[in-house]
């Protein structure tokens, strides 16, 4: 099995887990970074990104290296934003989302709080039914737990079955 990770991070709690599953799957790390970076701060943090991923905003995002025939799975991580993927994943998504739907794709989402219903809209705008797996983590990097630890472990598993 070839793997991508595919994720975009603010925090950096999504960056961390996704490190940590390429690692175990001995995969490939493919970060998204918008053209315009997002506030990380402050009520501004909370409103722009919030307004963005409700309004299902497609960011222009800086140059990627992602060659879906070169990958067998590809693994997206995300961090939940008003209840959604925040909007570089869709962005990602909207620009690969034929390929996609010829792979095994998994997704993992990190938040702080509540999830919302995150998997659900994300296979929406995916266009797939089901996902290969996935996984939602509350702070991974800021508060490590080995539960945490055991979940990501677990996740990675079920994809090299």
């Amino acid at each position: 099995m070839k793997a991508a990770v595919v994720y975009y991070s603010q925090s950096g709690n999504t960056k961390f887990v996704a490190e940590r599953m390429a690692q175990i799957l001995e995969a490939d790390l493919i970060p998204l970074t918008p053209k315009k970076e997002y506030p990380d701060s402050g009520f501004k943090k909370f409103l722009w990104g919030g307004k963005s991923a409700m309004m299902g905003e497609k960011p222009a995002l800086e140059p990627y290296a992602f060659h879906a025939q070169q990958y067998d799975t590809v693994v997206l991580g995300t961090p939940v934003w008003a209840g959604t993927i925040a909007p570089p994943l869709r962005s990602f998504i909207a620009e690969n989302k034929k390929v996609l739907q010829g792979k095994a794709v998994a997704l993992f989402a990190c938040c702080s709080g509540g999830p919302g219903k995150v998997m659900e809209k994300a296979k929406k705008v995916l266009g797939l039914d089901t996902l290969l797996a996935e996984l939602i983590l509350i702070d991974p990097k800021d508060k490590p737990t080995p539960e945490k630890e055991a979940h990501i472990a677990a996740f990675c598993h079920k994809l090299k079955d």
